[in-house]
């Protein structure tokens, strides 16, 4: 797949996605890769919550859906990893309407189904504020 955008500026650490949909879980992992930053998928928060508390480095930033199975829906783990890790940017996404005081501050709302350059955009203006994406 090519995506038809430079890549970031170099990230460090790991981008958490928590996406039920398998195909949408893959679609997402696969951008990330295209435009040079590693990620870990997860279907549900609470075993993304698992991971990032076990310590296994730097998140700069979570891409969650807001319906999921499990304890956590994608506004709680927001709240949740923010007040543990303040830098970490997020992204929330859902095929349903939510209204905007739902929304975590700073956190950027992609309504499903999003275009691919939605995505590749939010991660960008997250990741290095000040410089823009150029498409190739």
């Amino acid at each position: 797949m090519n995506v038809g955008w430079n890549h970031l500026l170099p990230v460090s650490g790991k981008i958490i996605v928590i996406e039920d949909d398998p195909t949408l879980c893959v679609l997402m992992t696969d951008i990330l890769s295209e435009i040079g930053v590693e990620s870990c998928a997860f279907e549900t928060a609470d075993d993304a919550l698992t991971y990032l508390l076990e310590a296994h480095g730097h998140c700069p930033l979570v891409i969650v859906d807001q319906g999921l199975p499990g304890q956590i829906q994608g506004v709680e783990f927001i709240a949740m990893v923010r007040s543990k890790w303040p830098g970490v940017s997020s992204i929330l996404t859902s095929g349903y309407a939510i209204e905007d005081a739902m929304i975590p501050p700073s956190t950027v709302y992609l309504h499903k189904p999003w275009a691919l350059d939605d995505l590749v955009l939010a991660v960008a203006t997250l990741l290095q504020p000040g410089y823009p994406l150029q498409k190739a």
